[in-house]
């Protein structure tokens, strides 16, 4: 996003909307299909090919000669619209296989998803002296095999059961349940958390260089190792609630990764650079560990008949929040706060353990 903004000579700010763009069309994508109920109605497996296709193309235009700065954020809008259909969808192919376990299977597929948002990374570091659209276009060449691969080897599970017609208010319905909305607010103040975390590991990652003339750290590579840390975390995290409880693994997480927003002043930049790799790399595990037991808590808890439906308006609402975070950080950040910006995080986990515990007793 760096060379995008310097090669279009746009401000510093332009990639906080470049972020965004992407929640923003993801929100309005998962609006769509839960009031229209895609993910209930329709094969789940056909919707995330088609969806992954669409994304995939949508993606590449970013890379055509002449695209302006405001084009691009269209396309990142409509690239995160067609997204809706790609991941609550995989979550709710997971549920239609996994009944039982499902914190399991989402903690791997969540895991998958991890290591897909740090993948970019790792292509900048090899491809750090091309030019920015070859990470671009892998990306979609990527997206596009992912999409394939579930057509062809992954059929409907034998749990889906096909959802009744077209009723914009059935989304809704979820939230009556209090184990149900207490999932679903446990999983809002987790997101506040971490796609907020994610956006700002490179930029904690380049201030941590400017401010230890010898660190020299790189920065793809580092913020590749660092988010990509989460895909095993959310895999063991899945494991682990098989024997202790989904809701109190999850819990344990968010306290976890709240005590990291609330400490993280001590280990930003207080010391040598390794420290706040470490930190950062703790802080990671941590922030992503619970979003897969949250998903299967929501899951679990939603009406069957309109599980795709109910993971799909959670995702939305979730990503919506993602945008208030980011934006706010980008807000606030000066050079003289930049060690202590990031205990602004700690309202999510707060809220969502304060949902969690209040709202169920199991």
């Amino acid at each position: 996003m760096g060379d995008i903004a310097r090669q279009l000579q746009v401000e510093p700010s332009y990639l906080a909307y470049l972020t965004s763009a992407v929640q923003l069309g993801f929100i309005t994508g998962t609006l769509v299909f839960a009031i229209l109920g895609i993910a209930d109605r329709f094969s789940p497996v056909r919707v995330f090919f088609i969806c992954a296709l669409i994304a995939a193309v949508i993606n590449a235009f970013a890379c055509l000669p002449g695209t302006n700065a405001t084009a691009i954020l269209v396309l990142r809008y409509i690239t995160g619209f067609f997204l809706a259909g790609v991941y609550p969808v995989g979550m709710k192919i997971a549920s239609d296989h996994y009944p039982q376990g499902l914190g399991k299977a989402l903690g791997f597929l969540v895991g998958a998803l991890v290591l897909g948002t740090s993948f970019p990374h790792l292509l900048k570091s090899m491809m750090s002296a091309l030019p920015w659209r070859y990470v671009v276009l892998s990306t979609s060449v990527l997206a596009a095999f992912g999409g394939w691969a579930m057509v062809l080897l992954v059929p409907d599970g034998p749990e889906r059961k096909p959802g009744a017609g077209l009723n914009p208010a059935v989304f809704l319905k979820g939230f009556g349940n209090r184990r149900f909305s207490a999932a679903a607010f446990g999983y809002f103040g987790h997101m506040w958390e971490l796609y907020a975390f994610w956006a700002f590991v490179p930029v904690m990652l380049i201030a941590c260089n400017g401010r230890f003339a010898t660190a020299n750290l790189n920065v793809p590579l580092l913020s590749f190792f660092i988010i990509g840390l989460g895909a095993p975390s959310c895999a063991v995290s899945g494991i682990i609630s098989k024997y202790i409880g989904v809701k109190k693994t999850a819990t344990i997480a968010l306290a976890i990764s709240c005590a990291c927003c609330l400490v993280s002043p001590l280990f930003l930049f207080a010391g040598p650079a390794w420290v706040t790799v470490v930190f950062l790399s703790v802080w990671s595990i941590a922030i992503i560990a619970d979003s897969p037991l949250f998903s299967t808590l929501v899951a679990q808890n939603a009406d069957q008949q309109s599980k795709g439906t109910a993971l799909t308006i959670v995702n939305c609402i979730g990503f919506a929040v993602t945008i208030v975070s980011i934006q706010l950080i980008t807000a606030l950040q000066t050079a003289q706060n930049t060690r202590y910006i990031y205990m602004i995080l700690a309202i999510g986990p707060v809220f969502g353990l304060v949902n969690l515990l209040r709202r169920t007793d199991g």
